[in-house]
């Protein structure tokens, strides 16, 4: 099967400018996962609810009524009486939910890793939390995209900035095992399904981008669907 979920994070990089101060790029990417635990087809209660539009995405990613931090990718029981929609090209609804079966959470270290992990880490543990306030049983998934590219170009309106190696603008490659260490060590555990997807993009013309291994991410992803799935047929 094509995972559009590794689609989607493709198409964020290639052939195009990254702007990482984008809101909506996590979203973009956490609601692929849906579709392709849909299409995978392990978990027969998923499937079932998904194509009776029990369950669905919610676009505003929380629980009526909870307060919680808003994750990228929220995905549980429509509110009774509530309309859901189903948008051209998607199988899985979407609507305002009650509870929380399935949450999922996508940062992306782009390049300034060492500026960035503390924060980063704290609120993935934060949000690995906040989606259990929706529901005790739910499934928290992280995934965490790592770039390990040469060098790297940022953009912030007409300014850019391009790595050079030096402290201040260390290289992606030069941060990139330390980084996914340091995750996995202090933030892993608290999340059910942990998937890093290590690629490479300059962010430089023509925007190319890689996998570092386009077949173990592969692996790595279809092997966490089928987690998730097996999760989720034995919690809900």
């Amino acid at each position: 099967m094509e995972f559009r979920l590794l689609d989607r994070f493709r198409g964020l990089f290639e052939g195009k400018v990254y702007l990482h101060r984008s809101s909506k790029l996590g979203d973009l990417v956490a609601q692929e996962l849906y579709e392709d635990l849909y299409t995978l087809n392990r978990s027969a209660k998923l499937r079932a609810r998904i194509e009776a539009g029990s369950r669905v995405i919610n676009p505003l990613n929380g629980s009526v009524g909870i307060k919680a931090r808003r994750g990228d990718g929220t995905f549980g029981e429509l509110v009774p009486r509530a309309v859901a929609r189903r948008d051209e090209g998607w199988t899985v609804a979407r609507g305002p939910i009650a509870t929380v079966e399935i949450g999922a959470e996508v940062k992306i270290f782009a390049k300034a890793m060492g500026k960035q992990i503390g924060r980063v880490m704290t609120v993935l543990a934060d949000q690995a939390t906040h989606f259990r306030k929706g529901g005790a049983s739910a499934i928290s998934v992280a995934v965490v995209g790592i770039n390990s590219a040469e060098r790297y170009t940022s953009f912030e309106g007409e300014k850019r900035w391009t790595t050079d190696g030096s402290g201040g603008y260390r290289h992606p490659g030069q941060e990139a095992e330390r980084t996914e260490q340091l995750l996995r060590q202090d933030v892993q555990a608290k999340f059910d399904h942990f998937l890093v997807l290590r690629f490479k993009a300059t962010n430089e013309p023509p925007f190319p981008f890689s996998w570092v291994d386009a077949k173990q991410a592969e692996l790595e992803y279809g092997a966490i669907l089928t987690r998730i799935s097996l999760d989720y047929e034995a919690r809900f």
